[in-house]
């Protein structure tokens, strides 16, 4: 197998040729870039294009459609001549004339023809890779197709033979004479994002860590086990636990969110905690006992800087059945661990209220300093304005931190 794709009558360009490729590496990572495609052939003497979800396995794309759909029916024996693109925009080009505005952008176009697949474990190990392909491992964590299923699906395969890649990249392309026209010009880049997951009703599992766009580790919980508690990554499943645990004006008397009165309202507050994390600046944990597996409160990084290596500590609620246990002491000894030995964190904070002096001690007493107050931080659920106080702890006090956190704790 050659590393190019033999240039054609049909792939080889009538215009700005320079921006034409056929290399093997390039095209097939764009084809594993793009979600989607767009698939074009004729029925009955008239053109047809559709959008179409694609994989590429090896140096075959696969197309996934229904058998009842045109282009299943008109793909079934000899198969289907398509033509297919996959485009990526990259970006916006503004033109100082009207002329020269244009767009980044990487696009494949693979002609040839597409034969339906027909044998079970192909099309199975197909499908299994276009559900991959959305994230890895996500085939073993959901339901594999019915026979049934399998009926009414079309899968087609298109050996990747006749293969062109055309791009753009780089600046504007002014005429010179247009150089000195008072107009803004220049790209306006372009990205896929992937925004925070949307849980659907009744799903108890916190959304997978192989999903697309999903965060760094400084936002991706772990599982952490303790003697006195197990920190296991926050998710709706948690909600009942919760609010059962939490169910009291005394342990939500200093945080700055209202208290839910309802297992619903407490749901929406580790949606919350999860939407924070999707974007990057928090990560949420739910406290287990781990030796009856019962939830006894939650806990979270806030205002998480992977620039500057730092992180706050909070939202951290006990029931208060585990007060003055070593329930505390051994989430914060862990959490501590995992920011400063495993993150590589230069500064750990903490807020709290400045009324919370109870807070205020415990906080202290895990060796962190009182750095300053902020006045008029935040309003309180009563309506109030909250000065808060801040502690910090910095990687170099963090050692003699730790030796105290774990005798106190081998004492406990």
């Amino acid at each position: 197998m050659t590393d190019l794709y033999p240039p054609t009558e049909r792939t080889t360009a009538t215009r700005t040729r320079s921006r034409m490729h056929y290399e093997r590496e390039t095209a097939h990572a764009i084809l594993d870039e793009a979600f989607d495609c767009a698939v074009g052939f004729v029925v009955d003497g008239e053109p047809r294009v559709l959008p179409n979800l694609h994989v590429r396995v090896g140096d075959t794309l696969y197309l996934h459609g229904s058998t009842g759909g045109r282009m299943g029916l008109a793909a079934r024996g000899d198969g289907i001549p398509v033509c297919v693109t996959a485009t990526l925009l990259d970006g916006l080009v503004y033109g100082r004339s009207q002329f020269h505005h244009s767009a980044n952008y990487r696009s494949v176009v693979a002609l040839g023809v597409a034969r339906p697949v027909v044998e079970e474990r192909e099309k199975r190990r197909v499908l299994a890779a276009l559900v991959a392909k959305v994230g890895v491992g996500r085939p073993g964590d959901s339901r594999p197709p019915t026979r049934q299923e399998l009926a009414q699906t079309s899968v087609l395969a298109l050996p990747l033979a006749e293969v062109s890649v055309r791009a753009r990249g780089g600046g504007v392309m002014d005429d010179p004479d247009d150089l000195d026209l008072p107009y803004w010009a220049g790209v306006l880049p372009l990205r896929t994002v992937a925004g925070p997951p949307l849980t659907e009703p009744g799903v108890a599992a916190a959304p997978p860590a192989y999903l697309p766009g999903h965060p760094s580790e400084w936002q991706t919980p772990v599982v952490m086990e303790g003697r006195h508690v197990r920190l296991e990554p926050l998710a709706p499943g948690h909600a009942e636990g919760l609010f059962e645990a939490l169910d009291d004006e005394e342990v939500w008397r200093h945080i700055p969110t209202p208290r839910p009165q309802t297992p619903e309202e407490m749901a929406r507050d580790i949606a919350d905690v999860l939407r924070g994390q999707w974007l990057g600046h928090r990560a949420g944990w739910a406290q287990i006992d781990p030796v009856t597996g019962t939830v006894v409160g939650m806990t979270s990084y806030h205002d998480i800087d992977t620039g500057y290596r730092s992180l706050g500590i909070g939202h951290t609620l006990v029931g208060r059945k585990w007060w003055r246990t070593g329930v505390n002491t051994e989430a914060k000894l862990m959490l501590l661990e995992r920011a400063f030995d495993v993150l590589g964190a230069e500064r750990v904070f903490w807020y709290t209220d400045i009324r919370n002096e109870r807070s205020q001690q415990a906080i202290a007493r895990l060796g962190a300093s009182r750095d300053g107050l902020i006045r008029r931080q935040r309003p309180r659920p009563d309506g109030t304005w909250r000065d808060t106080v801040l502690f910090a702890m910095t990687v170099d006090e963090w050692p003699a931190a730790a030796r105290r956190l774990r005798d106190r704790l081998a004492a406990e």
